[in-house]
This record gives structure tokens, sequence and C-alpha cells, in this order.
């Protein structure tokens, strides 16, 4: 992979962000963003037990789904309290993804404010909250609303890998599904993944790599693949903004409505046909990368 740091800055203009990192469409990483926000001192564990601690949670672990694993089905249930007990004792590889927590605490959302200077179109129902124990995963995908992310680092560090959308047929993305069928894990260490000679384009694939920590705000443009990994337990916000024009829109409602309903339904009906298919044609296009 041919990475680069992403650009680091204290503060921005908003004339600055929108001409040289949301129309350029290039991530960024904002310093300072969240040092206003009451939520930069007053989020931690405690605060979030004292508040949410009895809500049951859907947890994840950091088994790479395959060509049956059902969208989004939790590996295992606890109460949010019971959860973060077992990450503060040390590393564990469970993560919580997508819980709102906003839904149950509404109060919340007071501690922190929408940077409407940066960004229209936030969709400020569901600002979410992402969660894990040191050493879980979040494997390379990209967001299926291909909404643009405002993401928000509070309690730990967390390692992320970008790619933009136009490298995703050397990521291997599996046809009508978000995923990519390499393994990113510890992709930067030594005897981590991927495997080159598995997935040979991944040589060619150009990207950025990153450590967050608290308070930083990574600006992530609408269709990015994304790898992340918890270096801390920790947890992190993610506000969601639509893409302005009329065609980013409609590509993420396909992609909700149209594309996940055709691939649910084949995985039921022709499971093995439908991805013995999905294999060919997704080495198919990363050969065609590789010839070019």
């Amino acid at each position: 992979m041919q990475l680069q740091a992403i650009d680091v800055v204290s503060s921005i203009s908003a004339t600055d962000f929108k001409k040289n990192y949301y129309e350029a469409n290039r991530p960024l990483i904002i310093k300072d963003l969240a040092k206003s926000w009451p939520a930069y001192e007053k989020w931690n564990w405690d605060y979030f037990k004292q508040l949410v601690g009895d809500k049951k949670v859907g947890l994840y672990n950091n088994t790479k789904s395959d060509a049956y694993t059902p969208i989004n089905k939790a590996d295992d249930y606890k109460t949010f309290g019971e959860y973060i007990d077992m990450i503060r004792k040390g590393p564990a590889g469970w993560r919580i993804f997508l819980f709102n927590i906003f839904e149950h605490a509404p109060q919340l959302t007071n501690d922190f404010t929408w940077p409407d200077e940066l960004i229209t179109g936030f969709v400020k129902r569901y600002p979410m909250l992402f969660v894990g124990g040191a050493t879980s995963i979040t494997h390379m995908h990209f967001d299926i609303d291909l909404s643009h992310i405002l993401h928000t680092q509070f309690v730990g560090r967390k390692r992320v890998l970008l790619f933009p959308k136009e490298e995703q047929y050397k990521l291997y993305r599996k046809p009508f599904e978000v995923l990519s069928l390499a393994d990113f894990s510890h992709y930067y260490q030594r005897n981590g993944t991927p495997d080159y000679e598995t997935f040979p384009a991944l040589r060619l694939a150009r990207g950025y790599d990153a450590v967050l920590e608290h308070g930083d705000t990574l600006f992530m443009p609408a269709g990015y693949w994304h790898h992340m990994e918890y270096l801390d337990s920790g947890f992190a916000m993610s506000l969601r903004a639509m893409q302005s024009s009329f065609t980013g829109k409609l590509s993420g409602v396909w992609n909700l409505f149209g594309m996940r309903t055709i691939d649910t339904m084949m995985k039921k009906t022709f499971p093995h046909p439908w991805y013995d298919w999905k294999k060919k044609k997704i080495f198919e296009l990363a050969n065609k990368e590789l010839n070019r």
C-alpha cells in the first residue's frame, strides 16, 4: 500500500476547509475543533455508565464477516455498564457499533456544537457513538449512505487507514457490499496483514494513515474506505452530513434500499452461486487495475 499522512491543523477557516478539503475530497484532522465543547472534559466512562449503564447494547468481535454473515448482526449482548467494566480491565476485542446514546440521554446533545460553518446538511437526529476495547477492529468498509463524516475521538487512541472511493477495486471490494474481501488487521505491524500474495493489487492502493488522540476530529469525505483499530479502550462520536449534490444523495439511497436489498435476497436464495460470482468479479476487477 502507498500511504501518506493526513493533513493536520489546529483550527481552520470555513473557506479554507471547503476549498481544500470538502470540495477537494481530501481527509483532514482538526486538533482543536472539540476543545471548546463541554464534552471534551466531561465525557468519560464513569459519566456514561451513570447515564446509560443499564441499557443493553450489541457487541461485535474482531471476526471478519464472510459470505454468509448477516448484515450488522451482533455477536453478543451486555448492558453498557457491564461492557465498560470489561474493557477497563485490559485488552478486549469487542466494540459497540452505531449505538445512539443520545436517544437514551438526550442531554448529551448540549455537550457539543454542530460545526455548521464547515459543513451543511448534518443529520442531527443521528449523532452516533462508537466504542471499542483495546485491540478491537472495525474492518475495511465504506459507509453505506455515502455521507460526509466528522469523527471526534474522546477517550483512547485509534489507528485509522483511509482510501478514497476510486481505489475500491484495488481494495478488492465485494460487489453489492460495502466491504473488502481482504483483511487489513494490524496492517502497520511487521507481522500484520494484508496478504499481498493473495491480493496483489493492494500494493497499488493509495491511501492515508493516522493515529487519532483525545480531541482529534477526523473529516472523512463521502465514500471513503476506512479501517480502524483501537490502540486503547476508547470511544468516538460521528456527526454525519448528507452530500449536497442530488447525485450523491441518490447514490446513498440506492445503496441503502437497492444494493443492500438485492444482496440480502441473493444471499438467502442462492448463497453459494452468489458468493462464487462475487469472488470471480472481485479478482477480475483487481486484475484490471494490475494490468493498467
